[in-house]
């Protein structure tokens, strides 16, 4: 049982199966204590009937005549009987159907009680009734008379057979006409299931790229975080395979000046081209290494303190800057946490804050908080200002200065790809990297929104 439709089918049928037979019990139960209520009032109308036939004799007392309003009660062995014993066993009367059968059904009973019981006879069951009454003769004696009617139980059980036989047809088509609309209901249901498995299996055939269309609330959850997989995956294997042009690319200015340094002959001038040189190979290959290895997605239940690496990474940077004296102002909400892995934060503000040491003059400045309803985000999303007081980049060259490998001063040491890493990696968290001037200090005012 290993398909999902199957185990519903077959959970939802024995259900319905157990619904049907105890709805099927309770019927045949009710209908057979209907048939049995009905006897009783028909043996105690019997009862009313032989009393309404009695006459008196010549005393008085009470006789029942030959003729009978039930032609049942004349008829031999046709399943209703009566007997009437009174006057302390002196008059016994039996309905001309007892003849030829030996029936002791008569219990005498006192004056107005009436007691209704079930009894075989030969193999045979009966219902009974015995009531007892007064009758008063001419001389004022009152006189007690048992009168006692059984009926024969076929006819019951007749009824409730055929009754039976119909419930378990109309039942029976029931339960068919259900089964199959539970069948069309589950597939109905499990259809968004289905189209799911069928776009993953034309994703791994490369017809489509992630699952498409609209699916019940209940699944989007899961086909978001399949799409998110994916495309995690695909960007995962863009950004080795640009870290790997990058690297090449970015390595062949390096070894160009290497071999020149050796053509020239100038042994001190190659050791100290080759010091350089090296420093900056080692610069760019960690660069790439930590971009490549962004990973872009929180796993669940992980998330990162936010203020205590600012400070971290802006006690660090003091001490790297620390000839130009440079005055860090942080405004981050302790509560304030960055949903995703702390490599990747880690990388984003180092890079950010890094540039922002490198280029102000006096001041910087680092806010957090979170944007929440203002940027569309949600209340895991992040947005993260540095500031500066230098001199700021020009409005023309703000998105030159995000590609790779652009530099817009050349007097610093660096490799123009810090800018370009952030934005990748931010990018990889569905926010977006921009550059504006700084109101307050004058610089660059760097937002990143994760």
């Amino acid at each position: 049982m290993r398909s999902l439709h199957s185990r519903l089918f077959l959970v939802a049928s024995l259900v319905l199966a157990s619904l049907l037979g105890l709805g099927a019990l309770a019927l045949d139960r009710a209908f057979r204590t209907s048939g049995e209520e009905a006897m009783r009032e028909r043996l105690q109308g019997q009862v009313y009937l032989l009393l309404g036939a009695a006459t008196e004799d010549a005393e008085g007392r009470m006789r029942l005549p030959d003729a009978l309003p039930d032609p049942r009660l004349s008829n031999p062995d046709s399943g209703l009987y009566a007997q009437v014993t009174g006057e302390n066993g002196a008059y016994v009367w039996k309905s001309f159907s007892l003849i030829g059968r030996d029936m002791a059904f008569l219990r005498p009973q006192g004056a107005g009680v009436r007691n209704f019981a079930k009894e075989h006879f030969d193999g045979e069951e009966f219902h009974l009734i015995n009531f007892g009454v007064l009758w008063e003769d001419f001389d004022g004696r009152e006189l007690a008379y048992t009168l006692a009617v059984a009926e024969s139980t076929r006819g019951l059980i007749a009824q409730v057979e055929a009754f039976r036989a119909r419930l378990m047809y109309w039942l029976g088509g029931a339960a068919l006409l259900l089964l199959a609309a539970q069948g069309i209901v589950l597939a109905w249901g499990l259809r968004p299931l289905r189209k799911a498995e069928a776009d993953l299996h034309r994703i791994e055939s490369g017809e489509i790229e992630a699952i498409g269309g609209r699916f019940p609330r209940e699944l989007q959850g899961l086909i978001d975080n399949i799409n998110l997989l994916i495309r995690n995956g695909r960007a995962s294997r863009d950004r080795y395979r640009n870290s790997l042009g990058d690297l090449a690319h970015s390595l062949k200015t390096p070894l160009s000046v290497l071999r020149g340094a050796v053509e020239s002959g100038d042994r001190e001038a190659l050791e100290h081209t080759v010091q350089d040189e090296v420093s900056r190979m080692d610069e760019i290959v960690q660069y790439q290494l930590r971009r490549a290895a962004a990973s872009g997605a929180a796993q669940p239940g992980v998330s990162v303190p936010v203020a205590p690496m600012i400070e971290r990474l802006a006690a660090t940077l003091a001490k790297v800057y620390g000839e130009k004296g440079v005055d860090c102002r942080i405004e981050v909400a302790e509560a304030l946490r960055f949903v995703g892995d702390s490599g990747d934060l880690m990388e984003i503000l180092g890079n950010l804050m890094e540039n922002a040491f490198k280029y102000a003059r006096h001041q910087v400045r680092v806010e957090a908080d979170s944007p929440r309803a203002s940027t569309g985000g949600g209340d895991s999303a992040i947005r993260v200002t540095i500031e500066d007081d230098g001199p700021g980049i020009p409005r023309q060259d703000r998105e030159e200065v995000l590609n790779r490998g652009s530099r817009m001063d050349q007097r610093l040491p660096g490799q123009g790809i810090g800018l370009s890493v952030a934005q990748e990696i931010i990018r990889l968290y569905g926010g977006y990297l921009q550059i504006d001037e700084s109101r307050r200090l004058g610089g660059a005012a760097v937002t990143a929104i994760l």
